[in-house]
């Protein structure tokens, strides 16, 4: 059954309208603390919340804490954290579930819930489907929000744990680094942790002010970062996005370095410990051609999944993996988290940049094929390949690229949009196709 709510990211919308209204939030509190329950009356522990920087977040957690309270569950508050960080203290702590209120790399005018289990992962999709069914069948009318009082040390146990991550004989001492933290999440324990590690930092978009989380800065904007390092004279630069589950890197020249680039430097370090579980790396379908050609040529698999760190997750489970990511920046080391970390990834970049020299040579050899991705708005979301004027464009396409590009076609999990990603050898063929694909979905689904 297609999910109405949960996204591949959790809850996502505009706060003050559904399914961010102050009564679906009540709902959905006092549906997950139902489930908690478990229906045989014993009081779990409480569920841990945290948010990143945008001005709605508090009012958003208090009306999920007064749900969770009207179903007898106690909630705690982290105040402003990463995604990740929630993921981790729930397990570290062992609270009963994870509630992070962000929208990511959104504009600060929308928010989100996410849900992690106790054991820092996302809940799986049936879960999500049974709370989802409660929260929309529910007639409570909400109660007045609470507003908790957070809990100073949970920050200084996630930044224990980060600092114990980083790669065994690595040195940051007197590294520089520039860090854009999105004016988010990152913004105090990005620079903190890094300091504490001995590196120079200089910190970039790290005075949120509620609204201008992702402004035209971190992941999705980097060209300040990339400037900046070079004017520094930096060894690294990383841009995390508003919640910090992903980071993007920069090389002392100024190259940006995405999720691919960081899987393929992470492995070759794994696969020269002999700590590289299974001879796999789990990637997207959006992960570059490049990448997977790369790594054969290693003697390293490419296991491919749907879009969504869930589902990256989910495979590397299934097969004994413990590496594995998304071009956007999200990287899963299985062996320390459970969740795309940022401050994570970072941490172990940084040592390996350390260790191994620069970030450009732990790169080498990845040739990125010419890629794009077209987004259209569409009014509804039937599979794609039943479409036949889809059907026939997505066959004119594959057949002309043959073995020498991809098209991978989806729909946003988050948004009322279809994206087209084509990649191939010659940008004028990704081009080309991914207009024609795109145009053959705009006259059969556009708004």
């Amino acid at each position: 059954m297609a999910k109405k709510l949960f996204g591949t990211d959790g809850i996502r919308g505009v706060p003050g309208v559904f399914p961010l209204d102050d009564a679906t939030l009540f709902r959905a509190g006092r549906s997950l603390g139902g489930y908690l329950r478990g229906g045989n009356g014993a009081a779990p522990g409480a569920v841990l919340i945290g948010m990143d920087t945008r001005e709605s977040g508090p009012h958003i957690a208090g009306e999920i804490a007064a749900g969770l309270a009207a179903s007898g569950v106690s909630a705690a508050s982290a105040g402003v954290i990463t995604t990740p960080g929630i993921a981790c203290l729930v397990r570290q702590k062992k609270f009963s579930a994870g509630i992070v209120i962000s929208a990511s790399h959104n504009p600060y005018h929308d928010n989100g819930v996410k849900l992690f289990s106790s054991k820092g992962m996302k809940f799986p999709d049936e879960i999500e489907e049974q709370l989802e069914g409660e929260i929309l069948n529910g007639k409570l009318e909400p109660a007045e929000a609470l507003w908790l009082k957070e809990d100073a040390t949970l920050d200084e146990a996630y930044l224990e744990f980060l600092r114990g991550r980083a790669l065994p004989g690595a040195s940051l001492k007197g590294m520089k680094i520039v860090l854009d933290c999105a004016n988010g999440a990152a913004s105090t324990l990005g620079p903190q942790l890094f300091q504490s590690l001995g590196a120079s930092v200089t910190a970039i978009n790290d005075s949120p002010d509620g609204r201008n989380i992702n402004k035209n800065c971190g992941s999705l904007h980097p060209e300040s970062l990339q400037k900046r390092v070079v004017d520094e004279k930096a060894a690294l630069g990383v841009a995390f996005d508003g919640d910090a589950d992903r980071a993007l890197f920069v090389c002392a020249s100024g190259k940006l370095v995405d999720g691919d680039g960081i899987l393929l430097a992470a492995a070759r370090y794994l696969k020269s410990t002999g700590k590289l579980k299974c001879g796999r790396v789990v990637g997207t379908t959006m992960a570059n051609l490049g990448l997977e050609r790369v790594l054969a040529a290693e003697g390293i698999t490419l296991v491919r999944t749907d879009v969504g760190d869930r589902y990256v997750l989910e495979e590397m489970i299934r097969g004994g993996c413990n590496l594995g990511g998304e071009q956007s920046g999200h990287i899963i080391f299985l062996d320390d988290a459970t969740t795309g970390d940022g401050l994570l990834t970072a941490v172990k970049i940084a040592s390996l940049v350390a260790l191994r020299g620069p970030l450009s040579q732990l790169v080498s050899g990845l040739k990125v094929y010419p890629q794009t991705i077209l987004n259209v708005k569409v009014r509804s979301k039937p599979p794609l390949e039943s479409l036949p004027e889809v059907a026939r464009a997505l066959k004119e396409a594959t057949s002309a690229l043959g073995d020498s590009g991809r098209i991978v076609l989806r729909y946003s999990g988050t948004e009322p949009k279809a994206r087209v990603m084509v990649e191939a050898e010659h940008a004028e063929d990704v081009e080309r196709y991914a207009a024609s694909v795109a145009s053959a979905i705009q006259a059969a689904l556009g708004v």
